[in-house]
């Protein structure tokens, strides 16, 4: 129930460089389920003009000063606090994808972790706390990455959705009841194009060349569209496309994990696994979007859009290791220790010897795993919307549709190597320096054999939709009253299909190459390249070690009979959730539009959601009813059901104090429902450090209340100056619980201080895990403040600048993932005629991302300065250049302070060039 009333403040930030018409300001045609997106009328020039007349109420404008000044003038007349990013500017940008574009607005920060932009964080909160609509209603996601396959994360993977498809972005930074629910950070509508807002005939097309600098190859990428619409401007159809493809590398120096230590190191943190790891993927992205729109009259619309996006994203990870856990694991030794802050820094490892049956070492100290992924991510998007407008001028709005995603690692050969041994490291520099005893890092049969499987994995998610609303006019103080409803049926699934240690790997080590055992040789091939880590190594770090052929990986596991690639479920990482929503709302809108004074929208939202969770408990006694007997053990499928309601009041209130300064408050209620793979009952398990996650499927949504204020100044039509303060009061955050927890292993080389021998013959042990369940932990609070400004300094010069500060903080003193303190963002630009040059600059302070692998993951501050350049040969072409990390950032992690690294990688900076044509 509604716990308290709300008056508070409210913010619109400055609409960032949008360049043709853009929207925000509410109009009685508004869709609903999105904050209103109506056409924004630029402000007047001197003669009555702010560009090219493309219509009797339509205004295309042109260049940057122009698409400045009307963003400017869209701020200020908006009654929805939105930010506002149009196709014209994303074109110009450096953006290959809609979140490397959201990052040039206030309040939002990225990661490039694999050197793009794959989601965004909104003003101090995680990823998974902003809610992305495509048309103003929900996107189904899914990932390429095989740990967010399974993570099942409500964040949208923008990766999926390239940015040429995009007509223009809207974030929304403050509650309001006809606007969709389910992000406390705010939410972000993708606006794609409408034909009969576009000339009789539009087509435009680029093509460029890409070079990535760490793979040192050149790529192509293309995109297109083409938009038609009768003579009477009633019927139009807009077809677009994408194309672009680009071979990356990532180097990496790691530390996968911490773990006490032993006695005579006073069980001071030790480095779990210490790798030098290269990855290299081949990226392909294509899709495209059509859009019907049929108009035959003032009073109706139909629009019926059709999108799909496919990112191809098949990958090849390797990463040569010291294996601390399990030398010490199996009783051995850590000497010449050095301990700075409770963390042993330097030291020599050493495993203790132990032999099988057969006389063979299974200790380790050293380990090599090499796995390709043919992995991929799409989307497919479809809905009808209709809107009639009744003869009393009310506005009756219509849309249902439905959207569908899938990722999956469709393959996985693994390859693992291990060696007894010891290891020297030092990890207080920049980079860790590792030297080996006992196995020569490029001799492919130093390295035992030792694992292999063949998994596969993924998701999928799928929701079906329909909204309702109605906005009335009356007239008076009040002008207009708007109701709707909504319902929404949500399937997410995860799976895991996996090869067993029995069925797989030992008919390998037995007949599995040629009839003969498989040995480490017979995957090598190749060599690292030569610049492997040339701008993180230090004399001392591990740059070269045996190459593990794709080809050969391949060739030899899938090459296996049958019956030996056989998939088995893997019960606790196989899960789905429904969910359903139905809801409604009512806002009574005061004021009079376009006229100076005193606005508000006064609304309150209801929605009741019922959720259902499918997953399996692993390890339960076979007597018990409905258990299911396993290769990996005997399970029993688990169904939880609950429900529950929620009441979302918004209140928006804004002032014209002058005609050129504008104060606003706000406040509002909002939540965000987790993760998806939080509220099930699953585990998901990582073996080679003994750690992983797991749901509870009686975990509480997020609520926060939000009290938001804002000082906008408006000297001329060119310029902006802003103050906004934001307050988060969130009543629950979802932390990281660890437990230990027991679980079945098939291996060759166990943990003993961890793994107790349950079949010899299996070689089935059950190993203590560290698992951190996901649970409530305490409240806490965000408050922020952006400043912005956007100005014509001199002639063609002109720059866009805004900084946010967000303190954001738990009651408990937990670190809050995705907050960075500072971020600031600064844009210069030059434009004339025939020219035009940006440079655009973003900064992160550092952040705390995550609970990984038992220990904090954090983030050091990063920074990056990006470019692009367009220069006009003739009406209809240009030539186009444009520069990403001209800063050749690395990214730096650690765990929790400093002194514990986790990871330094190098993405290396990427180049385009090309034309753009427009007719």
């Amino acid at each position: 129930m509604v716990r308290r009333l709300f008056l508070a403040a409210s913010v619109s930030t400055a609409a960032v460089l949008a360049a043709t018409a853009a929207h925000a300001q509410t109009t009685p045609n508004t869709p609903t389920d999105t904050a209103p997106s109506g056409t924004i009328k630029p402000a007047p020039s001197d003669n009555g003009s702010t560009g090219e007349a493309a219509g009797q109420d339509d205004v295309v404008v042109t260049g940057i000063r122009a698409s400045l000044e009307a963003s400017i003038e869209a701020k200020r007349q908006s009654s929805v606090i939105a930010d506002i990013i149009s196709a014209e500017d994303i074109g110009k940008f450096p953006d290959k994808n809609v979140a490397e574009a959201l990052q040039r607005v206030p309040g939002i920060v990225i990661n490039r972790e694999f050197g793009e932009g794959e989601r965004v964080s909104l003003r101090g909160t995680a990823p998974n706390l902003t809610k992305t609509l495509v048309n103003g209603h929900g996107i189904a996601t899914a990932d390429w990455f095989i740990l967010d396959q399974q993570a099942a994360t409500r964040s949208f993977n923008y990766l999926t959705l390239p940015a040429e498809i995009v007509g223009q972005l809207d974030v929304y930074k403050s509650p309001q009841a006809d606007v969709e629910e389910g992000g406390i950070g705010g939410a972000i509508n993708v606006h794609t194009r409408h034909p009969l807002d576009l000339p009789r005939w539009s087509i435009n097309a680029a093509a460029q060349a890409v070079y990535s600098e760490r793979s040192d190859k050149f790529d192509p990428q293309g995109s297109g569209l083409i938009s038609w619409k009768n003579d009477a401007g009633t019927f139009g159809v807009l077809v677009g496309g994408v194309y672009q493809k680009r071979r990356i590398r990532r180097d990496g120096a790691e530390v996968l994990g911490y773990q006490a230590g032993p006695a005579n190191v006073g069980g001071a943190q030790i480095p779990s696994l210490i790798g030098s790891a290269l990855f290299q993927q081949e990226r392909e992205r294509y899709g495209g979007n059509v859009e019907l729109q049929f108009k035959p009259s003032d009073n109706l619309e139909i629009v019926a859009t059709g999108l799909y996006s496919r990112f191809n994203a098949s990958n090849f990870n390797q990463n040569f290791m010291a294996w601390g856990s399990n030398a010490l694991g199996g009783g051995g030794t850590v000497t010449n220790a050095t301990i700075v802050d409770d963390t042993v820094v330097k030291g020599t490892v050493t495993s203790r010897p132990a032999v099988d049956a057969n006389g063979n070492r299974t200790d380790r100290a050293i380990v090599y795993d090499a796995i390709y992924r043919d992995a991929f991510a799409e989307t497919w998007s479809g809905d009808l919307d209709l809107t009639y407008t009744f003869e009393g001028d009310g506005v009756l709005h219509l849309k249902g549709g439905l959207t569908r995603a899938r990722g999956k690692t469709a393959n996985q050969p693994f390859y693992e190597g291990g060696a007894a041994g010891s290891f020297t490291f030092d990890i207080t520099g920049r980079v860790p320096q590792v030297s080996f005893t006992g196995a020569d890092p490029t001799v492919p049969n130093n390295l035992n054999f030792d694992f292999s499987s063949l998994h596969q994995v993924g998701n999928t998610d799928k929701e079906k939709y329909a909204y309702v609303d109605f906005e009335q006019p009356v007239g008076g103080p009040i002008s207009s009253i708007k109701v709707g409803g909504k319902y929404t049926d949500h399937d997410r699934n995860a799976y895991f299909w996996a090869t067993t240690y029995g069925g797989f790997y030992l008919p390998l080590v037995s007949t599995g190459c040629a009839g003969r055992p498989c040995q480490s040789v017979d995957f090598a091939g190749g060599s690292l390249p030569d610049d492997f880590l040339s701008n993180l190594a230090l004399p001392g770090t591990l740059t070269n070690y045996f190459n593990v052929d794709t080809g050969k990986l391949q060739s030899i596991l899938n090459g296996q009979p049958a019956e030996t690639r056989a998939h088995v479920l893997n019960p606790p990482e196989n899960y789905s959730i429904n969910e359903k929503t139905y809801g409604g709302y009512i806002m009574v809108k005061v004021g009079e539009p376009q006229v100076q004074g005193f606005h508000a929208n006064i609304g309150l939202r209801m929605i009741h959601t019922e959720q259902t969770s499918r997953g399996n408990q692993l390890g339960v006694p076979a007597a018990t009813p409905g258990a299911i007997d396993n290769p990996f053990g005997t399970y029993l499928p688990i169904t939880v059901k609950r429900e529950y309601t929620d009441f979302l009041p918004a209140v928006n209130v804004w002032f014209d104090l002058t005609q050129q300064l504008i104060f606003r408050l706000g406040a509002g209620r909002s939540i965000a429902r987790p993760d998806y793979t939080d509220i099930v009952p699953r585990v998901s398990l990582n073996p080679g450090s003994l750690t992983g996650d797991g749901g509870d499927p009686n975990v509480q949504r997020y609520e926060s209340d939000d009290y938001n204020a804002s000082l906008e100044w408006y000297p001329d039509r060119e310029t902006i100056f802003a103050a906004a303060l934001y307050y988060k009061n969130i009543a629950s955050y979802i932390v990281n619980r660890t437990d230990q927890e027991i679980f079945p292993v098939q291996t060759g080389t166990p943990n003993l201080a961890r793994c107790s021998l349950v079949n010899a013959g299996q070689q089935l042990y059950n190993c203590l895990f560290d698992i951190n369940r996901r649970s409530n932990g305490s409240g806490g609070s965000n408050f922020g403040v952006e400043l912005q400004a956007s100005r014509r300094i001199w002639g063609p010069f002109g720059a866009v600048v805004n900084y946010t500060y967000s303190d954001a903080k738990s009651d408990s003193g937990d670190p809050i993932p995705g907050n960075s303190k500072h971020s600031l963002n600064l844009t210069g630009y030059f434009e004339n005629d025939w020219l035009s040059l940006r440079a655009s600059y973003n900064y992160r302070s550092a952040f705390f991302i995550n609970i990984d692998r038992a220990s904090p993951l954090n983030q050091g501050s990063t920074d990056s300065l990006d470019a692009s350049a367009n220069l006009k040969i003739t009406d209809y072409l240009s030539l186009t250049a444009d520069a990403v990390n001209l800063t050749n950032t690395k990214i730096l992690q650690y765990a929790g302070t400093e002194t514990r690294f986790r990871a330094r990688y190098d993405n290396g900076r990427i180049f385009f060039a090309g034309i753009r044509v427009k007719f």
